[in-house]
């Protein structure tokens, strides 16, 4: 199982993610910022802000 918490990446949000793979975790923390943050896809999907998301996942 691997996590990333939201605070990690840079947002006051104690929402915490996991999945199993690392694309299921990146898919999961793309909808959340769009549904939580107001961001959108286009703005979560670029290499840098998909790096800093990659540079926080831990594995449980």
């Amino acid at each position: 199982m691997l996590t990333v918490a939201c605070r990690d990446v840079g947002h006051p949000c104690d929402c915490v993610l996991s999945g199993e793979t690392e694309e299921e975790l990146l898919k999961s923390a793309a909808e959340h910022a769009v549904n939580d943050h107001g961001y959108k896809e286009e703005e979560i999907i670029t290499p840098e802000m998909q790096q800093n998301i990659k540079s926080h996942i831990k594995k449980v």
